[in-house]
């Protein structure tokens, strides 16, 4: 496995590689890797000639008071993963290497942006934009491989593939979860262990959520009043926000409306603070009516 440092470095060992027409398969990651990492790249391992792992944490998408310094970083514990998983390849910058001086131009998905994360944290998926489609033109992947926790930063990419002509295919992957069902997450090393054990909530209401969304004499306003009353019995767990949207457009859903008239693939989304942690979690329904 060949580590490398800069851009030129990059291009240089990917145009060696790919000199047969091999496939390459692109897993962009901010390091601290777990589980559901590493299932990302057995999947690019099953699916590609040739396995890229970037490790870059991108401070375009950090707000001025969130976590960018703090972000829990551990590169040889990442590279001993990204081994064990068959990477060949592992990208890993510095700042200044892909960002020699600060961008001036701007990289924007508008309305699937205008909800969730980005509603609560501005100007975080243009910056998304900018390190992703940065990504795509130093490797050229086939296909490039993302975690379904972030569901909304699945569809933002989606959409600025489409709209910008990539061409590679998004792979969205099956969220991983601790046995008692907690989505991984390079922030859950921040819990304590009240906290962790509190956190399990999230998975519990998305699951009971399903069967509130077939109870046909509820609206979807009823539904997300038992969803924020769920959570809410977790002592410590502040509502960032719970929505049921359609996906992947986002479009709201009238609040009004019996759950048996809905249909279409529907995402309930999370994002909940336990003391200074903030975690998202999600679950994607879909069923026809009739």
């Amino acid at each position: 496995m060949k580590v490398c440092r800069t851009k030129q470095e990059l291009k240089r060992e990917l145009k060696e590689r790919r000199k047969g027409g091999y496939s390459l398969g692109l897993v962009p990651t901010m390091g601290f890797l777990h589980e559901g990492h590493a299932s990302l790249l057995r999947r690019a391992r099953a699916e590609n000639d040739i396995v890229v792992l970037s490790i870059f944490v991108n401070p375009l998408q950090f707000g001025p008071n969130e976590d960018f310094d703090r972000y829990p970083r551990n590169e040889a514990k990442d590279l001993a993963i990204a081994a064990e998983q068959g990477a060949d390849l592992v990208f890993a910058p510095t700042v200044e290497e892909m960002y020699p001086s600060k961008p001036l131009t701007n990289l924007k998905v508008e309305h699937i942006t205008e909800r969730l994360c980005g509603a609560s944290r501005p100007g975080h998926f243009d910056g998304v934009g900018v390190v992703v489609s940065k990504l795509f033109h130093l490797t050229a992947p086939d296909k490039a491989y993302f975690g379904m926790k972030d569901a909304q930063q699945a569809a933002v990419i989606e959409q600025m593939v489409l709209d910008l002509d990539f061409d590679l295919e998004v792979v969205k992957c099956d969220i991983v979860r601790e046995p008692d069902g907690l989505a991984l997450s390079s922030r859950n090393v921040y819990l304590t262990a009240e906290q962790r054990q509190q956190a399990v909530v999230l998975s519990r209401t998305l699951a009971a959520a399903e069967g509130w969304l077939q109870d046909a004499d509820l609206t979807i306003e009823d539904v997300m009043a038992k969803v924020r009353d769920a959570i809410e019995e977790a002592e410590q767990a502040v509502i960032d926000y719970a929505e049921l949207l359609h996906y992947p457009s986002l479009e709201e859903i009238d609040p009004g409306m019996r759950t048996a008239a809905t249909e279409g693939q529907l995402i309930m989304a999370l994002a909940v603070k336990f003391g200074a942690t903030r975690l998202i979690d999600n679950q994607l329904y879909a069923w026809e009516r009739g």
